[in-house]
C-alpha cells in the first residue's frame, strides 16, 4: 500500500471552497515560521476515502479477532456503554459549568455518576472513599503513593523504603520512586512474594508494600492477609495494584485482605476502551484513616439530594488531574457495573478464571508452564527445552499467531520467567474461540519441532513481516519525527 504522499498528484483537489473573508495570510513573527512551506498531499476525495478505508481494514482489534492479552489491554467493551457515553447530556457537558447556581442542574447528572461510581467501587473493593481524578492506572499508582507519602509526613514518620515483588508491573517501582521512596525488591518463592524475605526486610524505614493479587503470574498469594499484617506492624501501608482485580471481582475485596490503598484500571475490570495509549481511568480508593488525603475535589451528596464538589480538605494532596479525570471512561464503567450487578460481576471472575485454566490445561503438554497449578485469570507459559535447542523463542510463537488470525499474547513479561508468554482470555471468549486458539498454539508447537526455520520466518501473511529488531534498536532513525 502506497503512502498518501506517494498517491499525490499535482493540483488534484478533493474540494474547492468559495472565496471568503478569511485572510489569506497572517502576520506571524519570522522566528515562529518554518523554514519552508510544508508539502501536503494533493488528492481527490475518493482517493482520500479509499486510502483511509484501506488503512482501517488493516487494523486488528477485539471487535475483529481474539486478543489473548485480555484485560491487560483489550477486554471487550459492551456497545451499550459506548452508546450511553455518547448521550449529548454527557458528551457535550463542560467541566466549568456551575454545580448548582445559574442553571447548574446541567451538571447534576454527571456529578451523580461520579458519586455513585465512588459508592459502587467502595463496595466492590472494601475501601472507604475514592477519587476519580487519575487518568490511567500508572497515574493512579502515583496518586496512591503520594497519599502514602502524605500519611507518613503527617505522622512525622521518616520512612523511605517501599517493598515491591520481583514480579511487579514496571510502573510500580517507577511510581514509588517519583513519590520520593526507595524501592527494595522482594524475590518470589513458589511464584508469589516470599513471606520470609518480607519478614527479614521489616524495619522502621519501611513505608509500605506495593503488589497485585493475584500477581502477574496469575497466582493468588495465600499469605496475603499475613503479609499486610506484617507491614502494618511497622506502621506501613499496604498498596493494592488493581490490574488483576478482574480475577476476583465480586468474589473477594482487597480491603478485606488488609490493603489500605487501591488503584483500579477501569478498562481492565469494568470494560472501558483502552489500547494504543488510552484513554484510561485509574480511580484510587483508600481506607478510612487515609480519606482526608484524597485529592480535591470530592463529589458529595447534600441533605437535599443534590450533588456538589467539596474543596475544603486541608490534608488533601491537591489536584492530580484537571477537573474530574476521564469522565466518559468512568461513565462507561458505571454503566457496566449497573448492567451486570453483583451476580454478574461474580460471574465475570468465575468465567475469566475458568477460561484461563482451560487454556492452561490444554497447552501444558506442548509448552513449559511456569507454575503448573490452578491459576486465576491468566496463565504463563514459556518455550520448552526442545524449542530452545531449535532456536525457537517466544517472539517466534507470537509472530506465528499473527498468520493464524490471532493477536499475540504478552511476551517477555513477567520478566522472572524466561521466554514468557502470558495468556489472558478474559470472561467473554467462547469455547469455540478458545479451542481455535489452542489448536493454533498446538500447531505452532509441532512446527517448532518439524520445521523451526519456517516458524522463524513468520509472519508471512502480514502487511509488515519481521523487521530487524536489533538493527532498529542500534540504528534509531528519529530525524523524521
Amino acid at each position: 500500500m502506497k503512502l498518501v504522499f506517494e498517491k499525490s498528484v499535482p493540483n488534484r483537489r478533493g474540494v474547492r471552497t468559495s472565496p471568503s473573508d478569511v485572510p489569506t495570510s497572517i502576520n506571524i513573527k519570522s522566528e515562529l515560521l518554518r523554514g519552508s512551506t510544508p508539502t501536503l498531499p494533493e488528492l481527490s476525495e475518493l482517493d482520500v476515502v479509499r486510502h483511509f478505508t484501506q488503512l482501517c481494514q488493516r487494523n486488528f482489534g477485539v471487535d475483529t479477532n481474539f486478543y489473548p492479552l485480555g484485560s491487560c489491554t483489550m477486554k471487550y467493551n459492551p456497545k451499550v456503554a459506548d452508546r450511553i457515553a455518547s448521550y449529548p447530556g454527557f458528551a457535550h457537558i463542560h467541566p466549568l459549568l456551575p454545580q448548582l447556581r445559574l442553571g447548574g442542574m446541567l451538571t447534576q447528572g454527571a456529578l451523580q455518576v461520579l458519586y455513585e461510581t465512588d459508592m459502587l467501587l467502595r463496595e466492590i473493593t472494601g475501601m472507604a472513599g475514592y477519587t476519580m481524578q487519575p487518568m490511567a492506572g500508572a497515574h493512579g499508582e502515583l496518586t496512591g503513593m503520594m497519599i502514602m507519602a502524605a500519611y507518613h509526613r503527617d505522622k512525622g514518620n521518616h520512612k523511605k523504603t517501599v517493598l515491591i515483588p520481583d514480579s511487579a508491573h514496571g510502573t510500580n517501582p517507577a511510581s514509588a520512586a517519583i513519590a520520593g521512596f526507595k524501592v527494595k525488591t522482594i524475590p518470589s518463592k513458589d511464584g508469589v512474594m516470599d513471606l520470609d524475605a518480607v519478614k527479614e526486610s521489616l524495619n522502621d524505614d519501611i513505608a509500605g508494600v506495593m503488589l497485585t493479587c493475584p500477581n502477574t503470574l496469575g497466582l493468588f498469594n495465600p499469605h496475603i492477609r499475613q503479609l499486610c499484617d506484617l507491614i502494618h506492624s511497622v506502621d506501613g501501608l499496604a498498596y493494592y495494584d488493581g490490574a488483576n482485580l478482574n480475577a476476583i471481582v465480586g468474589q473477594a475485596r482487597p480491603g478485606d485482605f488488609g490493603f489500605d490503598i487501591v488503584h483500579l484500571n477501569l478498562h481492565k475490570t469494568f470494560a472501558t476502551p483502552h489500547g494504543g495509549g488510552g484513554p484510561g481511568a485509574g480511580p484510587v480508593g483508600v481506607c478510612q484513616r487515609l480519606v482526608d488525603y484524597l485529592p480535591v475535589s470530592i463529589v458529595i451528596k447534600r441533605d437535599d439530594g443534590t450533588y456538589a464538589l467539596e474543596y475544603d480538605r486541608p490534608k488533601s494532596i491537591g489536584y492530580v488531574a484537571p477537573f474530574y479525570g476521564n469522565f466518559a471512561v468512568v461513565l462507561r464503567a458505571y454503566v457496566y457495573m449497573l448492567m451486570l450487578g453483583a451476580k454478574g460481576l461474580k460471574r465475570v471472575a468465575e468465567n475469566a478464571v475458568l477460561n484461563a485454566n482451560y487454556i492452561r490445561h490444554k497447552l501444558k503438554d506442548y509448552y513449559k508452564i511456569a507454575y503448573d497449578r490452578v491459576c486465576m485469570h491468566e496463565c504463563v507459559f514459556s518455550t520448552t527445552a526442545k524449542m530452545a535447542e531449535n532456536g525457537i523463542r517466544a517472539v517466534d510463537i507470537a509472530k506465528a499467531l499473527i498468520d493464524r488470525g490471532f493477536h499475540p499474547p504478552t511476551v517477555y513479561f513477567p520478566t522472572i520467567v524466561r521466554e514468557s508468554m502470558m495468556i489472558e482470555p478474559t470472561e467473554t471468549e467462547s469455547m469455540e474461540t478458545l479451542d481455535a486458539f489452542i489448536d493454533a498454539m498446538i500447531e505452532i508447537a509441532e512446527l517448532a519441532q518439524s520445521d523451526p526455520e519456517k516458524l522463524k520466518a513468520a509472519p508471512e501473511k502480514a502487511t509488515v513481516n519481521r523487521p530487524d529488531e536489533t538493527k532498529a534498536a542500534k540504528e534509531l532513525d528519529i530525524a523524521s519525527l
